[in-house]
C-alpha cells in the first residue's frame, strides 16, 4: 500500500532534531484534535529522550508517558508547546505567535492541526530561523506554503488511498514510524485513546484508519492509563443514578468538554489535564470543564436564539450573521446548529475591531472552501474541510463577502 507522503520525512527529520539536540517548537490548535496531536508528539518525543520544555513556566518537565513530572531549569534546547489562542490571535500560524516565539530561534517548528493555508506566516518563521513543518488534515487550497515538509493527505501526489483523518490521527501514524519497536503497547493504547477522541471530536467519517482508531482507543479508554481520562470516568456526575451516563455517552461528554477547552498562557485546560500527573488536580480540572460546558450549552442556545431573531425574514441563500459579543470559541457550535436547522450555507462570525473572525458550516452536498475560494480577494484567511471551515475577514469588507458568497451559492 502507498504511504502517507512524507510521513517517513518528517518522522527522519524530528529524530534528527532529537539525536542533535536541537529545539523543538510544536505549535497546535487549540480544539481537542490539536490538543490531542500535540499531547502524541511531545510524549513520543520524550520516550525518545527528548526534552520537554513548556513555554510557560518555561521548565523542562522530565517524564515518560505516566511517570512523575519533576521541574528543572530549562536546558537550551527541548521541547516547547504553544497553542493558538484562537480569541486573541485568530486561527493558525500567526505572526502574534512568531514574534513571541522568535527568541527560540533557531528551532524546528512543527504545526499540528494548523498551518496549510498559512503562505506569509511560514515565510516569516524561515527568515526568523524558525524551520517550519506542517502536518495537517485541512483542504490544500491551490498551492502550499514554503514549509521544509509537510504531511497532509490532501496534497497533490499523495497516493495513500484514504484522505480524511483527524491530524491526532496523522500524528499517532507519524509516531509509529518515530518509535518502531520503542512504541510499548502501552504507549500504543494511549495515543490510541487519544486519536479516537480527536477523530470523533472534528467529527471526521468513521470509515477505514478512522474506524480503526476509534474502535482500538475507546476499547482501551474503558481501562486508560492516563490519569486524566481515568478522573472522567469515575465523575459522581457521570456516574451516579440519577445522572449515570451510557459509555457513548460519557465518551461524548468528554469529547465535549475538552473540545471547547479554555487556554491560558498558551497551554489548553484540555493539555493540562490530559498530561496531569495528580488525581486530586485532574479532578479539580475536570469538574470545572464539565461545569463550564454546561454554561457554554446554555451560551450556545442563547446565540442560536439571537441569531433566529435575525433571520426570520432572511430570504437569502445564505445565513450571515456576527456580533461582537459572541465568543469566537461557541460561534462553531452556533453555526453547526443552525445550518442543521435551516439546511443553508451559515456563517457565524465574531466582529472585532478591526477584523471578524468566523465559522463556516454547510449542507453535506456542499462545499465551504470552494464557496470562500471564490471571494478569497475579499478575505485575510481561510480554510478548513468542505462541510466545515473558517475565514477572517476585514470589516471593510464583510458586506462585500456576504454579497459574494449569495452570489456563489445561487450558481451552486
Amino acid at each position: 500500500m502507498p504511504e502517507i507522503k512524507n510521513l517517513k520525512k518528517a518522522a527522519n527529520r524530528i529524530l534528527k532534531a532529537i539525536k542533535n539536540k536541537e529545539k523543538i517548537i510544536i505549535y497546535g490548535d487549540a480544539d481537542l484534535d490539536g490538543t490531542a496531536s500535540v499531547v502524541i508528539l511531545e510524549e513520543a518525543i520524550e520516550n525518545l529522550e527528548g526534552n520537554i520544555a513548556a513555554v510557560y513556566p518555561h521548565t523542562k518537565r522530565g517524564h515518560s508517558a505516566f511517570g512523575t513530572k519533576t521541574d528543572e531549569v530549562s536546558p537550551r534546547y527541548g521541547v516547547e508547546v504553544y497553542f493558538v489562542d484562537r480569541e486573541n490571535e485568530g486561527y493558525g500560524i500567526n505572526k502574534n505567535a512568531l514574534a513571541f516565539l522568535k527568541h527560540l530561534s533557531p528551532a524546528l517548528l512543527i504545526a499540528l492541526d494548523l498551518g496549510i493555508t498559512n503562505f506569509e506566516e511560514v515565510k516569516i518563521a524561515k527568515k526568523l530561523g524558525l524551520e517550519t513543518i506542517i502536518i495537517d488534515h485541512h483542504q490544500v487550497i491551490d498551492s502550499l506554503p514554503d514549509a521544509s515538509i509537510i504531511v497532509d493527505p490532501k496534497q497533490k501526489d499523495d497516493n495513500y488511498p484514504f484522505k480524511e483523518f483527524a491530524a491526532a490521527g496523522l500524528v499517532y501514524e507519524l509516531t509509529k514510524v518515530m518509535l518502531k519497536d520503542k512504541m510499548s503497547n502501552s504507549l500504543d493504547n494511549s495515543f490510541l485513546e487519544l486519536a479516537a477522541l480527536a477523530t470523533i471530536a472534528d467529527m471526521m467519517v468513521r470509515e477505514e484508519d478512522n474506524k480503526t482508531y476509534i474502535e482500538k482507543g475507546l476499547q482501551s479508554l474503558k481501562d486508560t492509563q492516563r490519569i486524566g481520562l481515568k478522573v472522567f470516568f469515575e465523575i459522581n456526575s457521570l456516574n451516579s443514578p440519577a445522572g449515570g451516563l451510557k459509555e457513548k455517552e460519557k465518551v461524548q461528554k468528554i469529547v465535549s468538554a475538552l473540545n471547547v477547552s479554555e487556554i491560558k498562557d498558551h497551554l489548553t485546560e484540555a493539555y493540562l489535564l490530559l498530561t496531569c500527573q495528580n488525581k486530586g488536580k485532574a479532578k479539580n480540572l475536570v469538574e470545572k470543564l464539565l461545569d463550564r460546558n454546561e454554561a457554554r450549552r446554555s451560551q450556545i442556545k442563547d446565540i442560536v436564539e439571537q441569531v433566529e431573531e435575525r433571520i426570520l425574514d432572511n430570504s437569502d441563500s445564505v445565513i450571515f450573521e456576527g456580533d461582537i459579543g459572541w465568543p469566537n470559541v461557541l460561534i462553531g457550535s452556533v453555526a453547526s446548529r443552525v445550518c442543521n436547522k435551516h439546511k443553508k450555507p451559515t456563517f457565524i462570525f465574531k466582529k472585532r475591531k478591526e477584523n471578524s473572525m468566523g465559522a463556516v458550516r454547510v449542507p453535506s452536498n456542499m462545499d465551504a472552501v470552494k464557496a470562500m475560494k471564490s471571494c478569497q480577494k475579499l478575505l485575510m484567511t481561510f480554510g478548513g474541510h468542505a462541510p466545515a471551515a473558517g475565514f477572517t475577514v476585514k470589516n471593510e469588507n464583510l458586506e462585500k463577502f456576504k454579497k459574494c458568497l449569495i452570489k456563489y451559492f445561487k450558481n451552486v
